[in-house]
């Protein structure tokens, strides 16, 4: 009986590392995936820039910016196997500053659209400063995903231990 149960931990442990190396596989996939495309799209918009328009629109300029923290965002991941909030609500900020000041560009009026992405924003800056405090606060350290070192008995994590804070 015992023999059969112990065959059946080593079957489990198998499908477990199998299971764990098919979503690691995927995660790589899909983040390079995402991080060419990134790559691809940031290229073809300044191609844009340099060939057709000849000069870079402010709305171009955030589109870079955008691609910029999709690329931080992708590099971190791999790095660590995080994903930090902070960089999506930097992006969420900067596509709705270039939505605004395509707005502003296009209608020269201000009605009631223009309060509500600047109330937007301004909600998206407080999730920032809430963000900030809570992991400054009660920060979690982040290691390199293949190192799993425990942290030292009796020292609890500081701020200054967390990359991304």
């Amino acid at each position: 009986m015992k023999a059969q149960h112990s065959k059946v931990e080593k079957i489990e442990t198998l499908l477990d590392r199998l299971g764990n190396l098919a979503v690691e596989s995927f995660h790589y996939i899909a983040l390079f995936i995402i991080g060419c495309m990134v790559i691809w799209s940031a290229g073809h918009t300044v191609i844009d820039i340099l060939t057709v328009k000849q000069y870079a629109t402010i709305d171009d300029i955030l589109l870079l910016f955008i691609y910029l923290e999709l690329g931080a965002m992708v590099g971190i991941y791999f790095k660590t196997n995080h994903m930090p909030v902070r960089f999506l609500i930097y992006i969420a900020i900067t596509a709705l500053t270039r939505l605004l000041i395509s707005d502003i560009q296009h209608d020269h009026k201000a009605d009631m659209d223009l309060v509500i992405i600047t109330g937007s924003i301004l909600i998206l800056a407080f999730a920032i400063l809430v963000v900030r405090f809570a992991s400054w606060n009660y920060p979690s350290v982040i290691r390199d995903k293949h190192s799993e070192k425990p942290l030292p008995q009796g020292k609890t994590p500081r701020p200054e231990d967390d990359e991304l804070a």
